[in-house]
């Protein structure tokens, strides 16, 4: 195996703080090659992608991420998550995601597919995305709370109705290194046979 793509894996996390250093198209190109060679359900390949690079338009997106958090989000996220977390996740959705010099909206097309199988294509397509952005050495994070305002997100963007955004991942350099990410092993998680059963 090669220990490269390993160690992209296993460092791939959430970024939330951006350096406006710009992103150039041909890194983005790799980053949307990875994602549509993702699995898609029936290969009906229900994805389109939106770069939004212009400002007025990310702080458009911006403010339906704030929206989203101070309306509802905070207060359902506060209970579960940890001091430190909820800071850095309270940053990105008060305006680190729109400062991040490129937000990749990642929208299903829901006449390409049955809608019940569109998030098996979506975000296969999303983590490989994530995953390219790191190996590139760029900061990126998966967000959905936008998706709430889903009419508001068509408006902005000019999709058509049967455009959904799903997903928004900011792209950028990250303000400050990023170490990996905290997880559980995963004997913890793992059982052989039967649920009980240790790995």
């Amino acid at each position: 195996m090669n220990d490269d793509f390993l160690r992209v894996v296993t460092r791939q996390r959430a970024c939330r703080s951006f350096s406006p250093e710009p992103v150039d198209d041909d890194a983005i190109g790799l980053m949307l090659t990875a994602a549509t060679f993702a699995p898609s359900a029936e290969n009906k390949q229900p994805w389109e992608f939106v770069v939004v690079r212009d400002d007025a338009t990310r702080a458009a997106i911006g403010d339906l991420s704030r929206r989203a958090w101070e309306e509802n989000g905070r207060a359902f996220s506060e209970r579960r998550l940890t001091p430190e977390m909820l800071a850095d996740v309270d940053h990105g959705a008060t305006g680190g995601v729109a400062n991040a010099p490129v937000n990749i909206v990642i929208c299903a097309d829901v006449r390409r597919g049955l809608e019940a199988t569109i998030p098996s294509s979506i975000f296969p397509a999303v983590q490989n995305l994530l995953l390219t952005a790191t190996a590139l050495g760029f900061g990126s994070a998966l967000t959905t709370i936008t998706t709430a305002f889903r009419s508001e997100m068509q408006a902005i963007l000019g999709l058509p109705e049967h455009v959904w955004p799903t997903a928004l991942v900011p792209v950028g350099h990250p303000a400050r290194p990023l170490g990996p990410p905290r997880r559980a092993p995963f004997t913890e998680h793992t059982h052989r046979e039967r649920y009980g059963q240790a790995w």
